[in-house]
């Protein structure tokens, strides 16, 4: 059995996770936390997902519940509030772990993260999905297969109207798989002008696109001359997160201290 605390709680992914935990023999949730503006809303998480028996309370801070938790479950929308709960659970001498979805994450936060880590076992990824993650691994082989074999490389990814961050964290994870797979280090985000000479065959383009309620669709495509290779992942609800997520809860609890990703809680290395 694993205690979960679910930080962003009343937001869409919260809640989902905190329903999904519910109905998890193997989870308990123990509390939600969300900003002060919010966290007085609802008084406790069954009261929040509709689960009268679910007495967990919901505050606002994270340090009167530090003690109820194995692991912290982390979506908020602050990068800030990610970083304050991760120095807490940093600093506890039980070594609480750590689950983190937010995106929008700068590379200074990810860097003390990174030194954050070195005390309690963190998962970080930009998405949970198991599907997703795979698509990582598949990008990672095809990138390496078809290097230098003259083959242009784009990033398609499309989102709901109402998400904050573009592109998606998702997209910037392949983004970053692809250089590292092909030596690329030029990105860019969308186009617009003239190519006297064509496109340049050492960039990857990258398009975000927002509309309606589309979940989260991903594409990377490499374009040869006569022959096109497509990856495609398109998330039909927003459970594939949050299943993912518990699983990462379950995974990360009394693990070695250290950042760690989806790859490593699905054994994809």
């Amino acid at each position: 059995m694993v205690r979960v605390a679910i930080s962003g709680v009343m937001g869409r992914m919260g809640r989902t996770i905190a329903k999904l935990g519910y109905e998890d023999r193997d989870v308990e949730i123990v509390a939600g936390i969300e900003s002060p503006d919010c966290a007085h809303s609802h008084d406790t998480v069954g009261e929040l997902i509709g689960v009268k028996e679910l007495k967990s309370p919901i505050t606002s801070d994270i340090s009167e519940v530090i003690d109820l938790l194995d692991v912290l479950i982390e979506f908020s929308n602050s990068p800030e509030a990610v970083l304050s709960h991760a120095r807490l659970l940093a600093a506890d001498k039980n070594k609480k772990g750590m689950v983190i979805g937010t995106t929008g994450l700068s590379d200074g936060d990810i860097k003390e993260l990174e030194e954050l880590s070195k005390d309690f076992p963190v998962v970080f990824a930009p998405n949970m999905s198991i599907g997703v993650n795979l698509l990582f691994k598949l990008v990672e082989e095809a990138a390496k297969a078809l290097k230098d074999k003259g083959f242009d490389i784009e990033v398609v990814e499309m989102h709901h109207r109402f998400k904050k961050d573009a592109p998606s964290g998702t997209a910037v994870k392949i983004v970053d798989i692809l250089k590292k797979a092909t030596g690329i280090e030029k990105v860019v985000y969308g186009r617009q002008g003239d190519y006297p000479e064509g496109r340049p065959s050492d960039e990857i383009g990258v398009f975000a696109l927002r509309g309606g309620d589309v979940v989260g669709d991903h594409t990377v495509i490499f374009a040869g001359l006569g022959e096109r290779v497509e990856l495609t992942h398109k998330a039909g609800s927003r459970d594939i997160f949050a299943r993912g997520a518990i699983e990462a809860a379950k995974w990360v609890k009394d693990k070695p201290a250290g950042l760690y990703d989806m790859m490593d809680v699905l054994g994809l290395r």
